[in-house]
């Protein structure tokens, strides 16, 4: 049943909702917070934001052709980016608390921002999962300017998930004994270690 909302609450709760669920990226974003600091977090987390917008620009533009190239695509992304996922895995679970906050190790802030969009869209199954969502709320075959509304407010709706998410992991960050951070640097990339070999499993099938 279509939502008696307006569009741009549509798009913002969308966006908020799409980047909650819990995936890989979520820990990356959350690690980086950790090892980081929460500027470097947001910054990570506003470069999943981008890539989410990006493929729900293309299911609310009604981009058929880029949707089916992307999918058809699905394997190549999806081998590469579990693939990296697995190896940002290891590099977690093997690092220490005051090894990965040491600032000459830490790329910049563009790197994180790009890094992260990059990997975030070796996921091609997500535009599918954004026009599922737009057909079941009745937005398939909206106007240019209703495509280019929910295109932003999604961002910004996935924006704001970060900004909540990346604050909270900040704040705890200050709070947890250097012991605390190695165990979750080891489950941490345990998880994401196994969220990649799913990944790369997935598309074999």
């Amino acid at each position: 049943m279509e939502l008696d909302l307006p569009l741009p609450v549509r798009g913002l709760i969308i966006g908020f909702t799409i980047a909650a669920a819990v995936g890989p990226i979520s820990l990356l974003t959350i690690r980086r917070t950790i090892a980081h600091g929460q500027v470097y977090g947001l910054v990570s987390g506003l470069g999943v934001a981008t890539a989410d917008a990006t493929y729900a620009g293309i299911a609310a533009f009604g981009l058929t052709a880029v949707t089916g190239l992307l999918v058809s695509g699905r394997f190549l992304l999806g081998v590469g980016g579990g693939a990296i996922i697995v190896l940002l895995g290891i590099r977690t679970m093997l690092s220490r608390p005051g090894e990965v906050a040491a600032d000459a190790e830490r790329p910049g802030l563009p790197a994180a921002y790009l890094s992260i969009f990059a990997l975030t869209m070796t996921n091609p199954m997500t535009i599918l999962s954004f026009a599922a969502v737009f057909a079941g709320l009745g937005l398939v075959g909206s106007s240019f300017v209703d495509a280019l509304v929910l295109t932003v407010a999604v961002l910004l709706g996935s924006s704001l998930w970060w900004v909540v998410l990346t604050s909270i992991v900040g704040w705890l960050r200050l709070r947890v004994s250097a012991v605390a951070l190695l165990w979750v640097n080891r489950i941490s990339g345990a998880v994401l270690v196994a969220f990649g070999i799913v990944a790369i499993l997935a598309v074999q099938g």
